[in-house]
């Protein structure tokens, strides 16, 4: 069986939850805590799983993975059912492109450690770092929900089925809501993010029903 070091609220570990669920493939969740006890990532046996002190870590019996990107493109190369990258050049090409929209230029600008660093580095107030996640959110889903209406025409956010873009799409609209950003400008990214969330797949994978959820 898979090992999987968690947190249950972290963007990119629920890609990978997402991503091992749709593939139908059993995994151990192994708790690590981003903030008790000055955070469980920086204790030296984490750090020798991942010595970036960051996750998803993925074991696959003593392989270890990091990377929520390259993870699932790991998965999918291994359980190619059902299939979340395109085997077509421009396909690929452009899922991939929706899911770098999200992992590459969004997520990192309003994770955890960048969040912190605004309020103990910068001094920013409450308001001050929400509405910084406000402003880079919306950036990006400006740009995903033009390349959606245009590409997609379907039921997800390339065609009518689930890929790679949605795995990365679930997480990131859940930390929008998080940070009170109008979604009202992005009508396709909300229809298909709350289409998905009911799916077996992506449901078990939301924070709120990780063993480690508070």
């Amino acid at each position: 069986m898979m090992r999987l070091y968690t947190y249950f609220r972290s963007s990119a570990v629920f890609r990978v939850r997402i991503a091992l669920n749709l593939k139908g493939i059993a995994y151990e969740a192994l708790p690590v805590h981003f903030q008790r006890g000055g955070g469980e990532h920086r204790r030296p046996e984490f750090l020798q799983a991942n010595p970036q002190g960051l996750l998803p870590v993925l074991d696959d019996d003593g392989t270890i993975l990091t990377q929520s990107l390259a993870i699932v493109e790991y998965l999918d190369s291994r359980y190619l059912e059902p299939r979340l990258i395109p085997a077509d050049p421009i396909e690929r090409a452009r899922v991939q492109a929706l899911a770098q929209i999200i992992a590459c230029e969004t997520h990192p600008l309003n994770n955890l450690r960048v969040l912190q660093y605004l309020r103990k580095e910068l001094r920013l107030d409450e308001a001050g770092v929400k509405r910084w996640a406000q402003h880079w959110i919306a950036e990006s889903f400006r740009a995903f929900e033009a390349w959606v209406v245009q590409w997609s025409g379907g039921l997800y956010c390339f065609g009518d089925t689930v890929s790679l873009a949605d795995v990365c799409l679930v997480p990131q609209v859940y930390n929008a809501r998080r940070f009170e950003c109008d979604l009202a400008p992005y009508p396709t990214i909300v229809r298909i993010a709350d289409g998905l969330r009911d799916l077996p797949a992506f449901a078990l994978a939301a924070p709120e029903n990780q063993p480690d959820a508070e």
